[in-house]
């Protein structure tokens, strides 16, 4: 049993069962956000994280141990590579990468966001001109050491 493996099993159960992210989020006490990335197997669950999840996705008791290792993060972007959605994410980044890089630069100064102490909120905002997607990246500043 390994994380694919997991992975596999609980969106066969999401689907068949109708599950929601958010109703599993609620469930957990986290953000869908989270829990959505977490059970697509790119974040570590605490023990009792993972025995709920296994509850909720009727995994064996063999998953829980498997559900609490630090994963591969990022191991499948051969396979989603194509996806639209991540196309989409990627070419955001190359047209406004340089920008959101000079804005953080003129604003905290020589650093990096932080995409370990970072939060991410997807909500969905209804526009007359047809619903749009709002992401929010929420990631603490780090400082280059200066020596």
């Amino acid at each position: 049993m390994n994380r694919t493996t997991l992975t596999e099993q609980i969106v066969e159960t999401k689907i068949s069962r109708e599950i929601s992210w958010a109703d599993v989020a609620d469930e957990l006490g986290v953000g869908k956000e989270w829990v959505t990335a977490a059970c697509l197997g790119q974040m570590t669950f605490t023990r009792e994280q993972a025995e709920k999840i296994a509850s909720i996705f009727e995994l064996p008791a063999a998953a829980v141990p498997v559900l609490q290792t630090p994963p591969t993060r990022g191991q499948d972007l051969e396979a989603i590579s194509s996806d639209p959605v991540i196309l989409r994410l990627r070419e955001i980044v190359t047209v406004y990468g340089p920008a959101i890089k000079e804005l953080i630069h003129e604003e905290f100064g020589d650093g990096i966001m932080s995409a370990i102490d970072f939060r991410l909120t997807a909500n969905r905002r209804q526009d007359p001109k047809g619903d749009r997607v709002e992401l929010l990246m929420n990631g603490k500043f780090l400082p280059y050491p200066t020596s």
